[in-house]
């Protein structure tokens, strides 16, 4: 996809710069969105993996933690505060000391604590301070 950001204004004489820019609906339309090679076709990755594995089974999948992420507006400092809430491989909470796992030991306890959200019930979650 070809976009222009000159203005035309150079007196160049290319008519390129005066074509208006596509129309998305009609892209989709036209069904070049799912020929298009920027698009992530899953299934080569599944076989790719597959080859580098061997046999394929439920192994293959890699599980990891997730986090939620909430931002809210620190009234004090003026500012944006991250707030985390991660789960383990099961989807199930994660505790304190799993959560600091997971954060540099810089920052433990130190810009990153355990803090109630303003706007939502507990359990706390893990707070970037807005200070630091």
């Amino acid at each position: 996809m070809n976009m222009n950001v000159n203005s035309g204004a150079s007196g160049n004489g290319d008519d390129e710069d005066e074509d208006e820019a596509a129309d998305m609906e009609e892209y989709e339309e036209s069904g070049l969105l799912e020929t298009d090679e920027a698009t992530l076709d899953t299934s080569k990755m599944v076989d790719l993996s597959k080859s580098k594995t061997g046999e394929a089974g439920s192994d293959d999948i890699l599980q990891t933690r997730t986090y939620d992420l909430y931002i809210t507006y620190d009234k004090y400092y003026q500012t944006p505060r991250l707030w985390l809430f991660g789960y383990d491989e099961d989807r199930q909470p994660l505790t304190v000391d799993q959560m600091y796992e997971d954060i540099s030991q810089d920052h433990v306890k130190k810009t990153v604590t355990i803090e109630n959200h303003p706007h939502l019930p507990p359990p706390a979650m893990c707070s970037v301070h807005p200070c630091r």
